[in-house]
């Protein structure tokens, strides 16, 4: 390589382990094209960020400063420099008459950033819960709420936020719930959170400050609880569900004085708290001063019953609502709500200011403009009937593929519960069968508190994924969606498959494919059973 050109080969240098250095001094070719001015500073980048990168590995020796200066077609006052930088940085090391090298008190930087986002690599459709079609969210409607509230807000406004949440979006989602959800709500007492795992946390903390230890939590339900509550120092306390909603009787002997619901529409079972005993857990949290957490995680999607007003609007001085955009928007929007009882207000502010100053300005607003301009309305309706024909396509497949199949949880929300004839079964065998066809599911059981394992694909508790409230819990096609619960147990070992299926993000021909998909390995399975000869018939025969 010579000195009047970028585009012949440098030389190699002699170098200590690692890759041959050539390519390293390639990378440096870019920085010497810079502007004459910033040319010293652009190849003090370049050979830093090679060493860096491991491009350049600890030991490397580097070419003479007029052999190098040669090779890149600059002066040689400009690679001495670099080298001198460098050299008092501790990028580099050297000796009287030993050369430049590279120092080993670099340690390169990681590789690629993972990404840790809930995906299942391989599968070709996927029926976990949790998940909203994400390509409903309004991304016009929002970019020009973003370009018209930049426009509008003061330089103020960009500053640190009240951790309650802009004023407009408080007073705006106030608004919105108390007409769509019947709930008792004055802004001063909206806390806008990151989502509902946050809102949860939020009350952890203050119940952890007034000396509690223990939360109930509804078995089957999330199982992002335990982990949520466990990070504020609290345990969960497993109560079960009987046909009515949570079970009062273990609620009483657990000597638990705050508890988690999802009373609209239990997750996952579908259950609709019933009237009598929405007023015992009211009557409970009365008596014992306790506080009741109500997740509504889904309470906007109501299809063939009219909606079940909120809890909290019977006692806002003993029940913490929460919700979120997760399910009506996008869950990587962040934005969710708390409205705090009166007493309990202070507290969940002062922890939601140390825990992170607020949530950002500008995305509030954009979301206080999208309610009061009636886009979120809007949204609610767009999402209410793709949602109710997926509703639609899910049932029908599983009536066509799976005869017998019976379904509950249908009136609402964004899953349903399929429970299938004995004869697809054992579940276990059937789960490994929808896994080698590429199907991705969870059973009812996986949702039980005593259930192994974690909480991959769910939403978390902002689309409750959790355990299998009422096991066994059962019904049939175009029922109410109330589960018909038994004894908890009355599957067990029968073979029954249950589970789980979400299909809020699934096209209706996706569903269809999916569900055919099962029924194909299912029959597939049967075929090579029917063929499989009896153990020991091969002996027999000789073969």
């Amino acid at each position: 390589m010579t000195s009047t050109g970028t585009n012949s080969q440098p030389s190699t240098p002699a170098t200590g382990d690692g890759p041959p250095a050539s390519a390293a001094w390639e990378l440096l070719l870019p920085a010497v094209s810079a502007p004459p001015r910033r040319r010293g500073r652009a190849l003090q980048s370049a050979l830093r960020e090679a060493v860096r990168s491991g491009r350049l590995p600890a030991g490397t020796r580097l070419p003479a400063s007029r052999e190098l200066a040669a090779d890149l077609g600059v002066s040689r006052g400009l690679v001495t420099e670099a080298y001198e930088q460098l050299t008092a940085e501790s990028y580099l090391r050297a000796g009287r008459g030993a050369g430049t090298w590279v120092s080993d008190a670099v340690r390169p930087s990681a590789g690629r950033a993972r990404n840790l986002s809930p995906r299942a690599p391989g599968t070709r459709v996927d029926f976990r819960p949790g998940t909203p079609d994400l390509s409903l969210f309004p991304r016009s409607a929002w970019a020009s709420g973003h370009r018209a509230a930049l426009d509008r807000m003061p330089h103020g406004a960009l500053g640190y936020p009240d951790p309650r949440g802009l004023p407009e979006l408080r007073t705006a989602l106030a608004s919105l719930l108390t007409r769509r959800r019947g709930v008792v709500a004055d802004p001063e007492r909206v806390v806008v959170c990151s989502g509902v795992a946050q809102a949860t946390t939020l009350l952890g903390f203050v119940l952890r400050g007034r000396g509690e230890t223990a939360v109930g939590v509804e078995d089957p339900g999330s199982p992002e609880h335990a982990s949520l509550f466990g990070s504020t120092g609290l345990t969960t306390a497993a109560l079960p569900l009987d046909g009515d909603g949570l079970a009062m009787g273990p609620l009483l002997s657990s000597g638990v004085r705050a508890v988690v619901t999802t009373p609209a529409h239990q997750f996952p079972t579908g259950l609709a708290y019933s009237a009598e005993r929405r007023g015992a857990l009211l009557d409970w949290a009365r008596e014992t001063s306790g506080v009741i957490m109500e997740d509504d995680y889904d309470g906007d999607f109501r299809y063939d019953r009219a909606p079940v007003g909120a809890l909290q609007g019977l006692d806002p001085e003993h029940v913490v609502y929460t919700g979120s955009v997760s399910k009506s928007l996008a869950p990587g929007l962040r934005l969710g709500w708390l409205v705090a009882p009166a007493s309990m207000t202070d507290e969940i502010v002062a922890r939601k200011r140390t825990m992170d100053l607020g949530n950002p300005s500008l995305d509030q607003a954009v979301l206080a403009d999208f309610v009061t301009g009636g886009g979120y309305d809007r949204q609610l309706r767009r999402c209410q009937r793709a949602y109710r024909e997926r509703r639609d396509a899910l049932t029908a497949a599983l009536a066509a593929h799976f005869p017998g199949a019976e379904v509950s949880g249908i009136s609402a929300g964004l899953h349903i519960i399929a429970r299938l004839p004995r004869r697809y079964g054992p579940q276990d065998v059937f789960l490994r069968r929808a896994a080698e066809a590429g199907v991705a599911l969870r059973s009812l059981d996986s949702y039980a508190a005593a259930a192994p394992g974690g909480t991959e694909g769910t939403s978390g508790t902002e689309g409750p994924t959790g355990t299998p409230a009422a096991r066994g819990a059962t019904g049939t096609a175009g029922t109410t969606g109330t589960p018909v619960t038994g004894s908890g147990d009355q599957d067990a070992g029968t073979g029954t498959v249950r589970l789980v299926l979400g299909y809020a993000h699934l096209a209706p021909s996706a569903i269809e494919r999916g569900v055919r998909l099962l029924a194909d390995a299912v029959q597939a399975q049967g075929r090579r059973d029917r063929c499989s000869p009896p153990v020991g018939v091969a002996a027999a025969t000789g073969d």
